[in-house]
This record gives C-alpha cells, structure tokens and sequence, in this order.
C-alpha cells in the first residue's frame, strides 16, 4: 500500500497504535500453562471490543487450500509462522518460546505485527535468537528510507542475525501491507544492498525477520499453515507495519513490553 490521503494515514496511525497495545496485553499473558486457544480468544475479544476486525480470521493466502481459522498465529519452539492457535491448542510450558503475530483491519486499513516472547524460563540460546531477531528488525527498519533499495533492508536483517551465530529462515519474509493482508512486494531477510525496488515516501511494509537457531530449513506441516524448522531447531520471528516518511520509517506498530 501506498499512502494516498491523510486519512488513510490517520487510519493506519490509529490501528497500529490498537494492534500494539492489543498484542501487548495478549504477550503478558503468555505463561507456563496456557492454552494457546485462550490468546487467540483473547485477541479476538479485543479486537472487536475495539470496533475493529480481525484481519487474519477467515483470509485465504495464496497457495492456501482453506481460510485461516483463527485470529491470532501461535507458533512454539520449531514452529516459524502461521502455527493455529485453536484447532489442536496446546498449553505452554516452561522453557517454550512462543511467536505471536497478529493483524487487524481499522478503518478499512491493515496493521500487522509480530513478537516472540518467554515462556517462563528459557535457555541463553533461546534468549540469544530472541534478542538477534528483535535487533535485524531494528536495523531492517534503520535501513529503510526513502531512496534506499529492498536489498538494503534484507542485507541489513540478513547481518543481524548471521552475525549472532543464527541462520535467515529465507522462504519467508516479510510484505506490502495496508490494503490487504499480504502484498507486493516481498521482502526477503536476505540480500545485497543497492539491489530491488526504490524505497518511495508513503509505502507502508511489514518488515519480519525471521531466523532460525539451527540451518532455516522449512517444513509445512500437514494443516497447511504451521511452518517448522526442518531439523527441529527453535526458530524466532518480529515484525513492525512501518509507514516510510520523509525523514525515515515511521514505526506504526510499535510494540511496548
């Protein structure tokens, strides 16, 4: 999406100000013991207590044979992306790291974000993957100015990561968003910089590093959403919605612990 009216903008500053604080409350209550169907419930309760829609319950992705049944994506140690929350939930236990992503329509406009987060305590590596992920998004985000290229936003994600001793999950990545839930273009968290489209003032993008503690092979599972690590390594994923301004991006989603 490209903003072309300052209420759009307006539209997209507000719901990104709702899904952060949305995905805030659902992340604390993240702990040992809990159903992964009840922060679905959860986000969803919150979402339409706030007049909004859940973006992801019911949208059919590309290449998908069904609608996404859930409002929230729930996805737990080897888990990537996309793990459903509330066909075969599970409860959390100590020592899981948990990725919760989730998306809402406000005003006619989505808003997309991720974190992964603690499930009590967990290992150093688990805390390293967390913290290297968390950090290639900060520098993907850095990297994305007007003028700069895709491929100094996936170089600057692939860095990260690589430089914390992890692996870049490259079959996903992050994407357009605004108008839908998943457009063009793709950004992949690998690259060369000076390579891929111009970044232009006003497109709004989901930038989502993605990595892995062991090789970033993937797996589909056989529900048809759920992404795993091929060897069975824990894998950690972030994103922001980010709006590129004149100065800079603009975080729309900024997420507060």
């Amino acid at each position: 999406m490209t903003i072309a009216s300052l209420e759009q903008k307006a539209a997209l500053i507000e719901g990104g100000k709702r899904l952060a604080a949305i995905l805030s409350q659902v992340a604390s209550r993240v702990a040992p013991g809990v159903n992964t169907e009840e922060l679905d419930d959860l986000a969803e309760k919150l979402i339409r207590d706030g007049g909004d829609l859940p973006a992801f319950l019911g949208y059919t992705p590309e290449g998908a044979s069904r609608p996404y049944p859930a409002t929230l994506c729930v996805s737990v140690n080897d888990e990537i992306v996309h793990g459903i929350p509330n066909e075969s939930s599970k409860k959390l236990e100590e020592g899981d790291i948990a990725g919760l992503d989730l998306g809402l329509t406000h005003a006619g406009v989505i808003v997309d974000a991720a974190v992964t987060v603690q499930v009590g305590a967990v290992s150093d590596e688990s805390k390293r993957l967390i913290r290297a992920t968390e950090n290639a998004l900060a520098a993907g985000i850095a990297a994305a100015k007007a003028g700069n290229h895709m491929g100094d936003i996936s170089h600057a994600i692939q860095r990260e990561i690589e430089a914390a001793g992890f692996s870049v999950v490259k079959e996903l990545g992050g994407h357009g968003v605004g108008a839908r839930v998943h457009e063009e273009p793709f950004i992949a968290n690998y690259g060369r910089t000076g390579t891929g489209p111009l970044l232009k003032e006003g497109m709004v993008l989901a930038l989502e590093p993605i990595s892995s503690a062991g090789k970033g092979a993937v797996v589909l599972s056989p529900d048809g959403y759920t992404f795993r690590t091929k060897d069975g390594s824990r894998s950690a994923h972030f994103e922001h919605t980010i709006l590129l301004e004149k100065d800079g991006a603009r975080i729309i989603t900024r997420y507060q612990a």
